[in-house]
């Protein structure tokens, strides 16, 4: 591993008003790397994207972005740094056309947006053939690739996806996860939370399991899902 990660969260506790979620939490994303974060629910996971995010401040602890501290720095602050976030819901603008949603995801860039915008149609050809379209009228695969693509319009080299399986029928699933490694393949480092934990991991590189807000195991993906006690405890069995 690195000196300094892409993304590292050291000792964090944090939560909302005064009910604390995150204890003691402590996790980190190398370049290259797809991490998911299993556990489960009320285990803290969205809390860990939404403090890396800005979303929310931590209590104590750091928020590290290759190196640098930016625990409580604001979202639009750590998206111009090069973090994207994908959240689980109201992820695209629905009355927009994906051309439109596409555009409002680059509204921080300082350059101009055509050149990566063609790049993100060559790469994802369903929002090619769809560009004119609305968003509501995209299936939910379609939409969670544009939820993608939007947050790839900064050229962002870290990833936040929260749920990206979430509603989604098994099929739709699994070219959903075939989509995140493909972003992965963009020389973007992933962290994702993931509900459906087999799934997730089978894409994943590394692994950690949250409970109560504090990393439980960590290990490579494989070996989290050939592990036992885990399987028992967070995999069903």
């Amino acid at each position: 591993m690195s000196d300094d990660a892409a993304l590292e969260l050291v000792d964090v506790d944090g939560g909302y008003g005064e009910t604390q979620v995150l204890d003691g939490c402590s996790l980190r994303l190398e370049d290259g790397e797809i991490v998911c974060l299993i556990g489960p629910n009320g285990a803290g996971k969205s809390t860990v994207l939404k403090t890396a995010f800005g979303m929310l401040d931590p209590w104590s602890g750091q928020v590290r972005y290759r190196g640098r501290e930016i625990g409580g720095a604001a979202p639009e602050d750590v998206v111009r740094m090069g973090i994207g976030y994908v959240p689980q819901t109201e992820n695209v603008f629905g009355s927009l056309t994906v051309e439109e949603n596409l555009r409002m995801g680059g509204v921080a860039r300082s350059g101009g947006l055509g050149e990566v915008m063609e790049g993100l149609y060559d790469r994802f050809e369903v929002l090619d053939e769809k560009r004119d379209a609305k968003a509501r009228t995209l299936s939910g695969g379609q939409r969670q690739v544009l939820a993608f693509a939007r947050a790839l319009v900064m050229e962002p080299d870290v990833l936040l996806i929260d749920e990206p399986s979430a509603g989604l029928a098994p099929n739709t699933a699994d070219e959903v996860f075939a989509d995140v490694r493909a972003v992965n393949e963009m020389d973007t480092a992933i962290l994702m939370v993931e509900q459906n934990a087999r799934k997730g991991l089978s894409v994943s590189d590394r692994g950690y399991v949250l409970d109560q807000g504090t990393v439980r195991f960590a290990d490579d993906a494989g070996a989290l899902l050939d592990d036992d006690e885990v399987g028992r405890l967070y995999l069903g069995g």
